[in-house]
């Protein structure tokens, strides 16, 4: 017996009572405005730590909440003007309520960021630089399981420690993973997804698992293969939000004609362009 198909082109009526989605309205907007309440006031500042008491924490670092996993505090240092996105892992030594010694075993640089979800696991030393950021769901350790006794469960065998640096000026992709004994130079950048191990120098992009070399920079040779974009133009100083939205609306006729103006002869004087964008000024 065949199936009679359904009829999808009858719209769904809408209810004629119009005061009866207002209670749901209500509890939504009270919903939210709770959320955003308990957000403000669960996040983590110098001024307002909660129950953490990390070893130091800069002036402007906020750990977002909700909070990851958080322990060994003492033996964390936090730069300044630190983002720690939600659900973020931090974590010194192998276990809470270890004594760690006299010096930090996690620290990170001023200015870093780490995005939702990331995990930085540090068991033993892990340095992170200023200005590093990391899209969500890094994960940064420091320690991996060993696997040498064939007879033992691998989670039950001694693991194994090496020290993880990150230089300054980083950018670590979605999804990335750092293992023990990394060693990353300045301004690198990690590919979503990669896996790095060993040493990368300075200047490189790296991909893949395990994470190579594609391209760096060397002040002899430049970017080696060479980049295949232009780099960005910077908005010239003194361009006001109203300029841009002017600009953003423009059709292709009236962005040629703009661009032909860059071709200035001797007679017009050089500038950085703002000059142009006051006639995109709403009412000029």
């Amino acid at each position: 017996m065949g199936v009679v198909p359904g009829d999808y082109g009858e719209r769904v009526p809408k209810s004629r009572n119009t005061f009866s989605s207002w209670p749901r309205r209500l509890a939504q907007r009270a919903v939210h405005a709770g959320w955003a309440w308990a957000q403000r006031t669960g996040s983590v500042t110098a001024e307002h730590p909660g129950r953490l008491r990390f070893g130091s924490m800069g002036t402007g670092t906020r750990l977002a909440f909700p909070l990851g996993t958080v322990f060994g505090e003492p033996w964390i240092h936090l730069g300044a003007h630190c983002i720690i996105g939600e659900q973020v892992t931090l974590t010194a030594g192998l276990m809470p309520g270890l004594e760690l010694g006299p010096d930090p075993i996690l620290r990170l640089g001023d200015g870093v960021v780490l995005g939702r979800g990331s995990h930085v696991i540090a068991d033993t030393t892990v340095t992170i630089g200023s200005d590093c950021y990391f899209g969500p769901y890094v994960y940064i350790t420091s320690t991996n399981h060993s696997y040498d006794d064939p007879h033992e469960p691998i989670g039950k065998q001694w693991p194994r420690m090496d020290p993880v640096e990150i230089g300054p000026g980083c950018w670590i992709g979605t999804g990335a993973v750092i293992l023990p004994g990394a060693r990353i130079g300045r301004n690198v950048v990690v590919a979503a997804g990669a896996v790095v191990r060993g040493t990368v120098p300075d200047h490189a992009v790296v991909a893949g698992a395990p994470a190579r070399v594609v391209r760096r920079w060397t002040p002899e040779g430049g970017w080696q293969p060479p980049l295949r974009t232009p780099p960005p133009v910077p908005i010239p100083e003194g361009v006001t939000p109203e300029q841009l939205g002017a600009l953003s609306a423009l059709d292709e006729e009236t962005v040629a004609r703009l661009a032909a103006l860059d071709d200035r002869g001797p007679h017009r004087p050089a500038g950085d362009g703002t000059d142009r964008l006051v006639e995109l000024e709403p009412g000029s």
